[in-house]
C-alpha cells in the first residue's frame, strides 16, 4: 500500500501536474492540502476515470483538503474535534484499505502561524494541541493510523536551509516544535527520519530567489504513523521530480509504503 501526502498548492493552476504525477507514481492513497475549492468545485470526475474515490473538505480560495484512494474510502470525517467555531478546512481523514490491511489516514493543513506573535500564531498552537488531543484518543483505539500532510513546521535546525534567515517564522519556533514533538512522543513513528535519520529532506521550496535551484527548502510536509502502521512501514521518501516541473507545486509530495504484514525498517 503506497500512500502520498502533497500539498499541491490550488488544485485548479496545478492540476495538470498533479494528474501526470498520479499516472507516473501510480500511489493507492493520496492526500492533497491547499486545493482552494469548494467542496462541489473539486475536480473529481478526473480522478474518478483514474479509480479514485474522493473525500473533500473544501473552502473558496483558501486551505481545503481531499483524501483520493482507490483502495476504498470509508467512514469519512470531516473537521479537526475540538473547537465547533472552527470554520478553516484543514482536517479529513478516512479509512482506506479492506480487512486486516485497513488504515485510517488523516490529511491535515497545519496553520502557518505568521506573522508571530499575534493571533494567527495563537490559533496554530490551539490548533496543534487539538491535534494532540484527537491524535491521543486515535492511538487508544491501537489500530494503523496515519497523519500525513503540511504541517507548517520545520521539527529540527537541519529541516531548514538557512537556520538564521528562518529565526523568526513561525515553522521554527521552539512552541511549534515542543508541540510538534509532544504528538510524536504520542508514539508515532517519522516515516522519512526512519529512512533519512540525519541531513536536509526538504519537501518545500519558496517561488522566489531561486530556492529551488539552490535548493533552499524546508521540511514540513510529514507522515507520522502509529506503532501499528509503523509496523508495517517498508519504505519512505520524497519525490522531488514534480518539483522542478513547470508550474509545480511550492511542495513535492512525500510517501510511503505498508506491507500488508508486520515488518522492520
Amino acid at each position: 500500500m503506497r500512500i502520498a501526502t502533497f500539498n499541491i498548492n490550488g488544485i485548479g493552476a496545478r492540476l495538470p501536474r498533479l494528474l501526470e504525477w498520479l499516472d507516473e507514481f501510480g500511489p493507492d492513497v493520496v492526500c492533497l492540502q491547499e486545493i482552494k475549492t469548494q467542496t462541489d468545485s473539486f475536480p473529481r470526475l478526473e480522478f474518478e476515470t483514474r479509480g479514485y474515490a474522493c473525500a473533500v473538505h473544501g473552502q473558496k480560495g483558501f486551505n481545503g483538503v481531499a483524501i483520493l484512494s482507490r483502495i476504498g474510502l470509508e467512514d469519512v470525517s470531516i473537521g479537526l474535534p475540538g473547537d465547533e467555531t472552527d470554520e478553516q478546512s484543514r482536517f479529513i481523514e478516512a479509512t482506506v484499505g479492506e480487512g486486516r490491511s485497513a488504515v485510517r489516514v488523516a490529511c491535515l493543513y497545519l496553520p502557518n502561524g505568521n506573522p508571530q506573535p499575534g493571533p494567527k500564531f495563537d490559533y496554530k498552537l490551539a490548533w496543534m494541541r487539538r491535534l494532540i488531543a484527537h491524535a491521543r484518543a486515535e492511538l487508544a483505539r491501537e489500530r494503523p493510523y496515519i497523519l500525513a500532510g503540511d504541517y507548517n513546521v520545520c521539527p529540527r535546525d537541519e529541516d531548514v536551509w538557512d537556520v538564521a534567515k528562518m529565526a523568526d517564522d513561525a515553522l521554527t519556533q521552539p512552541e511549534s516544535r515542543a508541540l510538534f514533538h509532544e504528538l510524536l512522543w504520542l508514539g508515532f513513528t517519522d516515516a522519512i527520519r526512519t529512512f533519512q535519520p540525519k541531513g536536509h529532506a526538504f519537501t518545500y521550496w519558496d517561488y522566489q530567489a531561486g530556492a529551488w535551484n539552490k535548493d533552499w527548502g524546508l521540511r514540513i510536509d510529514h507522515m507520522l504513523l502509529s506503532p501499528q502502521a509503523a509496523d508495517r512501514l517498508a519504505a519512505a521518501g520524497i519525490d522531488r521530480k514534480p518539483r522542478g516541473r513547470e508550474k509545480a507545486s511550492d511542495h513535492t509530495p512525500v510517501w510511503c509504503e505498508l506491507s500488508n504484514s508486520r515488518t522492520s525498517a
